[in-house]
C-alpha cells in the first residue's frame, strides 16, 4: 500500500513548529532579563519526501523503520554569535523536561575531515495527536554564523559534485573552514567588548532585534 506522506510528515511538521517557538523563547527570556543572548536566531524545516527517499536508499533504511532510524526528518538550527554560546545552549537543552536528548555529536571539538564544525543533538520530542502522544525524533544543529556560512557553501558544492570534490576544491574548503574557525576564535577573544557594544547599541539608536531580523532573513530557512 502506498504511504500517505502528508499524514506521515504531519507530526514532524508539528514538532518543528513547536520547537521553533520554544527555542526562540530562550532568546526572549534572556533579552527580558538584560543578559547576553546566546541564541542569535532559530530556523527549522521538515525534509521533503524526495530527500527522505534518497537518504533512505543511500543509508539502506527500510521505509517501515524511518521513524526510528532517520533522525533528521525534522531539523532545527540554532545560530549563535560565539562558540561559547553553543555550549551554553547545549547545557540549557540538557536541562529541559519537554524533550530528551538521545544523541550528542560535538563536531566542534572533533571536526569532520572536511573541516565541518557544528554541534548536533538528536532529541525525542512528544507530539500530541488525535491518536495520542507520539515521540518524534528531531535533529538540532547549533552553530556560529561563520560555521553556518562555510557549511552552506560546502553543501552547495557537495550537491554539484555529489561528494566527489576535485582535490583543489577539497583543500580550499579545508583552509576556508580553518579560516572561519579562526574568525570565531578571534571574536571569542574580544566577546566582552562586543557584548558591551551590543548592549549600548540596543539601548541607543537601534536595537539588536533589528540587526538579527535582517541577518535571519538573509540566511533564510535551512535546507
Amino acid at each position: 500500500m502506498e504511504r500517505n506522506w502528508d499524514q506521515f510528515l504531519a507530526p514532524y511538521e508539528q514538532a518543528v513548529s513547536e520547537l521553533k517557538v520554544k527555542l526562540r523563547g530562550i532568546r526572549k527570556q534572556y533579552r527580558e532579563t538584560s543578559q547576553h543572548v546566546p541564541v542569535e536566531f532559530v530556523t527549522g524545516r521538515v525534509k521533503p519526501v524526495d530527500s527522505v527517499l534518497t537518504k533512505a536508499k543511500l543509508r539502506n533504511i527500510p521505509l517501515d523503520r524511518l521513524e526510528s532510524e532517520m533522525s533528521d526528518i525534522a531539523g532545527l538550527r540554532i545560530m549563535c554569535q560565539f562558540v561559547e554560546d553553543i555550549y551554553q545552549v547545549v547545557q540549557l537543552l540538557r536541562g529541559r523536561k519537554d524533550m530528551k536528548i538521545v544523541i550528542e555529536r560535538d563536531y566542534i571539538a572533533n571536526k569532520k575531515a572536511s573541516g565541518y564544525r557544528s554541534y548536533h543533538l538528536v532529541v525525542e520530542y512528544p507530539v500530541q495527536t488525535l491518536e495520542g502522544e507520539r515521540m518524534v525524533l528531531a535533529e538540532i544543529q547549533i552553530r556560529t554564523l561563520a560555521m553556518n556560512f562555510w557549511a552552506t557553501i560546502e553543501h552547495s558544492l557537495n550537491y554539484k559534485y555529489q561528494g566527489d570534490f576535485p582535490e583543489e576544491i577539497r583543500e580550499r574548503l579545508k583552509r576556508s573552514a580553518e579560516a572561519a574557525y579562526q574568525l570565531d576564535e578571534e571574536m571569542s577573544n574580544i566577546r566582552v567588548e562586543i557584548q558591551e557594544a551590543q548592549h549600548l547599541f540596543s539601548h541607543g539608536k537601534g536595537t539588536s532585534d533589528e540587526f538579527n531580523y535582517q541577518t535571519s532573513t538573509q540566511w533564510g530557512e535551512i535546507k
